[in-house]
């Protein structure tokens, strides 16, 4: 395998595999990461074959380094949230055919202040707030209330910046359309 034989490594893939898919699944949530784990195991021993000094067993080396990564990616989908069948976050019927917004929702932004002391919106939004899932209202919680920056909730949340603006964008959809009507009355 070192000298570029590909017979080689089709040789070490095929007494390797079952063992690696069955070890890497026992630290990642489904049969899909696990084979995610072991493609990118093949890909770091291709790219470290020159440092394999044969102090362990080439086994031993290969699970080694599968565990790290299989370890690694464990605690990534633990920290990723599933985003779920919840639909869209926006009806789509507010969109034109071409993607446009055809009925856009009113900027109320400025008048924040004085609407949510009108009675009524803050209920319905305190309402809608208790209605998110968990990871939702806190970050709705940390970011809009506290005004805390993205990097320190997901940092608090010990999720990654991607899952933080999905749930963020779908929070606040959430919130807009609970309060939307009210605000257009």
């Amino acid at each position: 395998m070192r000298a570029g034989e590909e017979a080689a490594f089709v040789e070490l893939a095929g007494r390797h595999q079952a063992s690696m898919l069955r070890l890497a699944s026992t630290f990642v949530p489904n049969a899909a990461v696990a084979e995610e784990v072991v493609q990118d195991t093949w890909v770091a021993v291709l790219r470290g074959i020159d440092r394999f000094d044969g102090r362990a067993a080439f086994k031993t080396w290969l699970l080694a380094i599968l565990v790290n990564r299989a370890k690694s990616t464990g605690i990534s989908e633990a920290r990723s949230l599933p985003i779920g069948d919840a639909g869209p976050a926006v009806d789509g019927s507010r969109f034109d055919a071409g993607g446009a917004w055809s009925s856009p929702p009113r900027h109320w932004i400025e008048e924040s202040e004085d609407r949510l002391l009108a009675s009524g919106l803050r209920g319905r939004l305190e309402s809608a707030l208790r209605r998110l899932p968990s990871r939702q209202r806190a970050i709705v919680i940390l970011r809009d209330v506290d005004g805390m920056s993205s990097e320190e909730v997901c940092r608090v949340l010990e999720i990654s910046a991607g899952n933080q603006r999905v749930l963020l964008h779908r929070a606040r959809s959430h919130l807009r359309a609970a309060v939307e009507g009210f605000v257009d009355a």
